[in-house]
């Protein structure tokens, strides 16, 4: 940067925004690798990799636009329906890892493994510290929603979660259970 801007003939606070700008991308950049290895996603998914023409009821226009995570950033939600082998869950994989690159913070959760998570959190008495950590996040990915009946304390656990990430979190939501 140095010596582009001596070389362009840029002064002193020049070459001062240049040097910022480097650095915010760097963060930026050193961020998203961060989030994208604690996402913890269960295959790593791109859209490049998704087959439309075996999913034909997939709104492939929609699913780019999706893309563009605009919904983060206006804190709605995202609800994926369809019976299983359709693509649902590499759908949301390949959303949150978009998001990631863009410097969001994601977390990805089977729903099972949530609730356990979140009723170990409550008999350890972490569970408002746990919270604060799902409240922190700017999308939060539940899969298979309704595969495995919850009991009625995991349940209330999981509702406390997304209630409390209402207007706060993007919430993204797999299931195969007709709406």
């Amino acid at each position: 940067a140095a010596a582009r801007c001596a070389h362009a003939n840029v002064d002193h606070l020049g070459f001062l925004l240049q040097l910022c700008e480097l650095e915010l991308l760097e963060r930026e950049r050193k961020a998203a690798i961060r989030w994208l290895k604690m996402d913890q996603f269960p295959n790593p998914k791109t859209l490049d990799d998704f087959d439309f023409a075996a999913q034909p009821s997939v709104n492939r226009t929609l699913v780019s636009e999706l893309m563009r995570c605009e919904y983060v950033d206006k804190r709605e939600n995202v609800l994926l329906i369809g019976n299983p082998g359709t693509g649902k869950t590499h759908l949301a994989t390949a959303l949150a890892m978009e998001a990631c690159g863009r410097g969001k913070k994601v977390r990805f959760w089977r729903v099972t493994e949530l609730v356990t998570t979140l009723m170990e959190a409550r008999e350890d008495r972490q569970l408002m510290r746990m919270r604060d950590h799902l409240a922190r996040l700017d999308l939060l990915i539940l899969d298979e929603l309704g595969y495995v009946p919850a009991t009625k304390v995991g349940a209330e656990l999981l509702f406390d979660v997304i209630s409390t990430a209402y207007e706060r979190t993007s919430v993204l939501i797999t299931t195969n259970l007709p709406f």
